[in-house]
C-alpha cells in the first residue's frame, strides 16, 4: 500500500455493489470515484421479475429511480458517481468482456486515481463479467494499486470466495488480505453510520432483496490486494 492517502476508484457492477460492499471504506475516503458499469436502462421498454419486486412497472422507471438513488447514496459518501452506459444481465444486451474491459480501462485513465477496487465477482453474471474485464486490464495497470472486494451478500454463497482465490492464483494474480487504507480521517462508528445511511437510500432494492437478506451488507468489509505473480499450472 502507497504511504499517501489513496485516491480510490471502485468499480461497481451495478448501482449499489460499491456501498452494499465498500460503504465503510467510501465514508472515511471523500472525493473516491465510484463507476457503476450497468447504468444504462435498456433500449426498449420491458419488465423483468426483479424490477417488479423492486417495487416498478417497467426497466425505465426502475433505472431512474434507481440512479436518483444512487445519486443520494454516493452524496452521503461524498462519492464521485460515474456511470458506464451498458446493460445489466436482466435486460438481455450484456457487452462483451473485450469491450467493457476497453471502456473501463478508458474511464480509469481519464481520473486521477492511484487506487483501484474490483469486485471479487462472486455468483451473480453482471458480477463476474466485471470481475474478468478488470483481470484482463489488470496487468496493464499493474502500476496502480489494485484490490478485490468481496460481493456483499453474494459473498454468503458457500465456497465461492474460496474458488474465486484459486481462480485468481490459476490467472497468475496473487491475493492476500490487507485493507486499502490504514488511516481514517473519521472513527468506526460514524462510517458505520454513514454506510447505514447510505445503504438505506437504495430502497428498491433493499424491498427485492427482503427485510431478512441483505444483513451482510452491515457485516465487516473485507478486501484483497492483488498484484501480477506467477501464472499456476492448468
Amino acid at each position: 500500500m502507497s504511504e499517501t492517502s489513496p485516491r480510490l476508484f471502485i468499480v461497481s457492477p451495478h448501482f449499489d455493489d460499491a456501498v452494499f460492499s465498500c460503504g465503510a471504506l467510501l465514508a472515511a475516503h471523500p472525493d473516491a470515484a465510484v463507476c457503476t458499469v450497468f447504468a444504462a436502462p435498456p433500449e426498449q421498454e420491458m419488465s423483468t421479475e426483479w424490477d417488479e419486486k423492486s417495487g416498478f412497472t417497467s426497466a425505465h422507471q426502475a433505472m431512474h429511480a434507481r440512479t436518483l438513488e444512487d445519486n443520494l447514496a454516493l452524496e452521503v459518501l461524498d462519492a464521485i458517481p460515474l456511470r458506464m452506459p451498458f446493460r445489466d444481465d436482466q435486460y438481455l444486451d450484456s457487452p462483451s468482456i473485450a469491450r467493457l474491459a476497453a471502456a473501463l480501462e478508458e474511464t480509469i485513465y481519464r481520473t486521477t486515481a492511484n487506487t483501484l477496487l474490483m469486485p471479487l465477482g462472486l455468483h451473480h453474471e453482471d458480477h463476474v463479467r466485471v470481475f474478468e474485464a478488470c483481470c484482463e486490464i489488470l496487468p496493464r495497470l499493474s502500476h496502480l494499486t489494485w484490490f478485490a472486494y468481496e460481493d456483499a451478500i453474494h459473498r454468503r454463497t458457500p465456497g465461492v470466495v474460496q474458488a474465486r482465490l484459486a481462480d485468481l492464483a490459476q490467472r497468475g494474480i496473487v491475493a492476500t488480505p490487507a485493507y486499502p487504507s490504514a488511516s481514517h480521517t473519521i472513527d468506526l462508528p460514524r462510517r458505520t453510520q454513514l454506510k447505514r445511511e447510505a445503504v438505506n437510500a437504495y430502497e428498491s432494492q433493499l424491498r427485492a432483496f427482503g427485510a431478512d437478506n441483505y444483513d451482510d451488507v452491515f457485516a465487516a468489509e473485507r478486501y484483497w490486494q492483488l498484484s501480477v505473480g506467477r501464472r499456476g499450472k492448468k
